[in-house]
């Protein structure tokens, strides 16, 4: 099982690399699959279906909206442009949300009583949840001059807590966080997740960011950045938990060998990432990022 999780886990890595490092449509049409994917996860989970059809209209639906929704940020952050307009991306990701929350709303009316409120409010939810908060990556990524340096920012709060937190954990961890949820969870690996994502951002932050690009992120800002980008990781790793306990299933799908579905794999990735982005537009107000 091991053996099995870390080479998935060296693929998985590999296919991030060679995907961020692209940019511009691979990034895209990637954040796109891997968005649907999780959707469908979700939405499944959540008993967004009826028994009688494999896919409801609820979710055909989601699935349309997520593919019109990337071909919009790529449209608007156009990847040839020296001049990055990120302005432009707010009516975007509004615009894609009001659509696809009226939708629903057609579905639910004009196909009543086929689904009830609680699939229609889980089907948005499973939009809000994956396409949505997932874009934002290829958001950091094509949004900021530096984007190619910053996006890496996500993955340093989630992986790279995740790894610190593990480590603290099966050192000195006594102290169970959410022993009903997640009982191998200590709060003193917490702790140390929050700390080493602060100390990685400051490693990267001055020796990738501050000395090979044009542009200056104070050290400070990127340790209060790193340590509140974990602590939304682990609630995001928690919360996909929590999902599948309430639908008592083990995994979200199959898809990636010993480590579940896309859901399983990228649980803190998708909450950490409009965090990231949010404090990188107020960063970028007294720094050059």
């Amino acid at each position: 099982m091991f053996r099995t999780r870390l080479i998935s886990g060296i693929i998985l890595v590999l296919i991030a690399l060679v995907t961020i490092m692209s940019g511009g449509i691979v990034l895209a049409a990637v954040l796109c699959a891997i968005s649907m994917i999780a959707y469908r996860e979700l939405t499944k989970a959540c008993g967004v279906s009826r028994a009688d059809k494999k896919f409801g209209a609820p979710e055909i639906a989601g699935l349309i909206m997520t593919v019109l929704y990337y071909a919009a940020l790529y449209a608007a952050l156009d990847p040839a442009e020296d001049v990055k307009q990120l302005d432009i991306v707010y009516p975007v990701v509004m615009a894609a949300v009001v659509l696809t929350m009226l939708i629903l709303l057609f579905i639910y009316v004009f196909t009543f009583p086929s689904y009830q409120a609680n699939q229609i409010f889980a089907a948005m939810f499973a939009y809000l949840y994956a396409p949505v908060m997932l874009s934002f990556i290829y958001l950091i990524r094509e949004g900021f001059t530096q984007g190619n340096y910053l996006v890496w920012f996500i993955f340093l709060c989630s992986w790279g807590s995740d790894t610190c937190a593990y480590a603290v954990g099966v050192l000195i961890g006594k102290h169970k966080m959410t022993p009903k949820l997640s009982p191998k969870k200590s709060v003193e690996g917490a702790v140390g997740g929050v700390a080493g994502a602060a100390l990685l951002f400051v490693i990267y932050t001055h020796f990738a960011i501050n000395r090979y690009t044009d542009a200056t992120l104070p050290l400070a800002l990127a340790a209060v950045l790193g340590a509140a980008g974990a602590l939304v990781s682990m609630v995001g790793d928690l919360a996909a938990s929590a999902i599948k306990r309430d639908h008592d299933i083990k995994d979200y799908g199959k898809l990636i060998p010993g480590h579940g579905g896309i859901m399983d794999r990228f649980d803190s990735v998708i909450i950490a990432s409009p965090l990231i982005f949010i404090g990188l537009v107020l960063i970028s107000r007294v720094s050059g990022i």
